[in-house]
Formats: C-alpha cells, structure tokens, sequence
C-alpha cells in the first residue's frame, strides 16, 4: 500500500469501496446500503420522518441514489417498516435488520482489521477537525 497520495483520494477510494463491501454484503438481503441506513435508524429509535432524515444526512449529500423518503417507500412497500407519522419496524423488518445488521458488523470488523481502537478513534478525530475546519471556512465565505 502507497502513502504517497492525499487523504481526498482515500477518502474518495474508501467510500468507493464500502459502496462495493455494503452492496455484496447485503444482496441476499435485498438491501442498498442506504435502505440499510434507513431500516438502522429506525431501529435505533428515529421513529419519525424528520429524524429519519437528519439520522443518514451526510450520505445523501452527494445526491447519489434516491433520497430518505424515497427509501422510505421502499421499505414499506416491502412490508419491512409502518407507514405514517410514526414509523417503526414490522416483524419481517425487524428479521431482515437482524440478518443485515450481523453482515454490516462482520464488514466494520473486515475494515477496522489491523486497526487498535485507539487508532480508529484517532482517525475520526483527524477527519472530523478536517470537515469542522472546512465548513468553517465555507461559512466564512
């Protein structure tokens, strides 16, 4: 492995190949990676349509895929969640949550290998000082 490029290409290339992880992980679940943020957050408690949206915020931003609500429609169409201003798991929902949850688990396990906690968290940091320090500078423009 080279060190030798910006941290935006392995940004770009990371995210790249979690798309792919993601995609194989949960095909036998007929799931996308964002019906899978989707289903997630519901099952973390983001009951309501505006949670719902703010929980998985940054993935849409790119503008890549269909939006939350979309997603949403989705997945009730399949029988996976509830409809109306409360939303929450069906029973089939909450399998199917199960099922990908035990395969997204094994996919951070395969991407943190190598990886001590502290390194990981040492990374976000990093990362996260990088985006506060970019939206300061959006801001102030």
């Amino acid at each position: 492995m080279t060190t030798d490029r910006p941290v935006g290409y392995w940004l770009k290339h990371l995210d790249h190949l979690l798309e792919r992880q993601f995609e194989e992980a949960l095909a036998d679940v007929s799931l996308t990676r964002r019906e899978w943020q989707v289903l997630h957050a519901i099952a973390a408690g983001a009951a309501t349509r505006a949670r719902l949206r703010e929980a998985p915020a940054p993935f849409w931003a790119a503008g890549n895929g269909p939006g939350p609500d979309e997603v949403l429609m989705v997945l009730a169409a399949r029988g996976l969640t509830g409809q109306g201003a409360d939303i929450g798991l069906t029973d089939e929902g909450r399998a199917i949550h199960t099922r990908a949850l035990e395969r997204v688990e094994c996919t951070r396990r395969t991407a943190l290998t190598g990886l001590t906690p502290e390194e990981y968290a040492r990374t976000v940091r990093v990362l996260s000082v990088m985006a506060a320090n970019v939206e300061a500078d959006l801001a102030a423009r």
